[in-house]
């Protein structure tokens, strides 16, 4: 087990390379004691006017010119090939919630990946923050208030069952995976509460939703434990 770089009792922010908003980055920055950057996201935080705690990743994407502007204390290379920036980061933070941002609505292959990281750390609880969508891995039980009619997407990282109320189109006794059976564009009917029988499935809202998300996952402490 990796000793984390980055510890903390309240939520971190991580911001990586690919498209942020900066009003809503603006605000987490503001709203989270400690902002990591994964690699060349230093220059996202750098550009609002936030100096990142802590930097790490490959650092084959930082700029010079944004690490001319930091410390070498903040400055964490990891320099295996086998993990992205994303992954290297996401683990080396201990903290009861991560919110990402810079991760979603960049490249397609990017965003699988990111995708695939939340599934490889069900123990990191992690929410990606896009500018139009929300994702995080569903922890084992979650309860939502939404208003009829939003979108509710799930989608299988791995082959997963569950149950829920408040759904169009209800999910008990489906058998999820990623080449079968997926939940995308399901709609709530109001309060959604889902129940997952394991990790794996990977909750989608739209980004107006992103404080209810956030109030449901803080009512909800139990996650799944840490992959062998």
């Amino acid at each position: 087990m990796e000793t984390p770089i980055v510890t903390s009792e309240a939520p971190v922010l991580l911001v990586g390379g690919g498209p942020c908003d900066p009003e809503a980055l603006r605000a987490d920055a503001a709203a989270c004691a400690l902002r990591v950057a994964a690699d060349s996201g230093a220059g996202a935080l750098l550009g609002i006017g936030v100096p990142p705690d802590a930097v790490i990743g490959d650092m084959d994407s930082l700029s010079e010119i944004d690490r001319a502007q930091l410390p070498t204390r903040v400055l964490h290379p990891i320099v295996e090939q086998e993990s992205t920036d994303f992954d290297k980061a996401l683990r080396n933070i201990d903290a009861p919630l991560v919110i990402a941002h810079g991760f979603l609505g960049a490249r397609l292959d990017h965003q699988l990946a990111a995708l695939t990281v939340l599934a490889r750390r069900p123990d990191r609880r992690c929410i990606l923050v896009g500018r139009h969508d929300v994702a995080v891995l569903a922890p084992p039980a979650l309860a939502l208030d939404l208003p009829a009619g939003t979108r509710v997407s799930l989608f299988p990282m791995a082959p997963a069952t569950g149950g829920s109320t408040g759904l169009r189109w209800p999910i008990d006794g489906l058998p999820f995976a990623p080449d079968a059976v997926i939940g995308t564009s399901n709609e709530a009917l109001g309060r959604v509460e889902l129940a997952l029988d394991g990790p794996g499935m990977v909750l989608i809202l739209p980004v107006a939703h992103l404080a209810a998300l956030r109030s449901a996952l803080d009512a909800q402490p139990a996650g799944w434990p840490a992959r062998a």
